[in-house]
């Protein structure tokens, strides 16, 4: 059985009467005690269509021919003066735009002397190397050769002020070594009633080892106080400079510079501590960087430098100077 048509009260709001058409609710609800009008209510306009919102314009139209205008990218966008052909978002990798750059980032082939800030995530390349006082770092290969002269010329004057008493600590240990010597050919094994060196060999290595080392400070102290250069250096063309200023050394900055160096040659005869300590020393510049400091370097607050070649000068001529008296 159907409901006839009418205001009934709405069962959703029963504050409310709708009218009813016999299949559904009608119109707008009408509070329950005030008197509905008779028949049903009256149609409620349709709302006005709203007209869809014009695109924010983005750039220049361009027109072609035989077809719809083509808006073009905004102003600015695109690639800028330097940057190679092609250059935009079609050339980046998917998903790329002008907001999803990183802060700093420039396409490959922009300005001229582009570089990213210092720091930028993912900037792999080496940083310059440092200049002190605008002067290039001396390379390890020059300071090894400059060393090797150093310790030729300090080998020489060794024999010379040294040679005698090597020759009496080789008297000392003659015996010991021609014993060995004899077992070995005889193929014998043992060391009972090998003949020791006397005290006095301990006594000579030790007078060996001080005159070793006084001749190595008087070789290269003074010299590097004054110049920042041996004689090995000076062959190589490369000098010592504290890191402060470009200026001599001077003896205090020479002597610590040299203590690191020298003094270990007393410690060769304990088992060779003094020449691993030495060793460790002449490498170490191997695994400093950006400045490549020896352990003598960093104790001195010194650098190793190459020279600057000489720069040709015009040399005075006397004859060029107009006649006169002198004064």
């Amino acid at each position: 059985m159907s409901v006839q048509p009418g205001w009934y009260v709405d069962p959703a709001d029963t504050d409310t009467r709708r009218y009813w058409d016999g299949e559904g609710w009608l119109g707008a609800p009408i509070p329950v005690d005030a008197t509905p009008p008779d028949g049903p209510p009256p149609a409620e306009p349709s709302p006005a269509p709203v007209a869809p919102a014009a695109p924010a314009a983005v750039g220049p139209a361009t027109v072609v021919p035989g077809g719809p205008p083509q808006q073009g990218p905004p102003p600015g966008y695109g690639p800028q003066p330097g940057h190679g052909p092609g250059w935009g978002p079609a050339a980046g990798p998917p998903g790329w735009g002008p907001q999803s750059s990183p802060p700093g980032w420039a396409p490959p082939g922009g300005q001229p002397g582009w570089a990213p800030p210092p720091g930028h995530p993912g900037w792999s390349m080496r940083p310059p190397e440092p200049r002190p006082h605008g002067l290039v770092l001396a390379g390890y290969g020059r300071r090894l050769v400059a060393r090797i002269i150093d310790f030729g010329l300090l080998f020489a004057l060794n024999i010379v002020a040294n040679g005698w008493f090597v020759w009496r600590w080789a008297q000392e240990w003659a015996p010991y070594w021609r014993e060995i010597f004899r077992r070995a050919e005889r193929g014998e094994t043992s060391a009972e009633g090998l003949p020791l060196p006397g005290e006095q060999a301990n006594s000579l290595l030790v007078v060996i080892l001080l005159i070793a080392t006084a001749l190595w400070l008087a070789y290269e102290v003074p010299a590097m106080a004054a110049s920042g250069q041996t004689v090995g250096k000076r062959l190589m063309r490369i000098r010592a400079v504290p890191l402060a200023a470009d200026q001599p050394l001077g003896m205090g900055r020479s002597l610590a510079r040299w203590i690191l160096l020298g003094p270990p040659t007393l410690f060769w005869y304990c088992a060779g501590i003094g020449l691993v300590l030495q060793l460790v020393d002449a490498l170490s510049p191997l695994f400093d960087h950006p400045l490549r400091q020896a352990l003598h370097d960093k104790r001195a607050q010194t650098v190793v430098v190459e020279v600057p070649p000489p720069t040709a000068s015009t040399p005075s001529n006397d004859r060029n100077q107009p006649p006169g008296d002198t004064p």
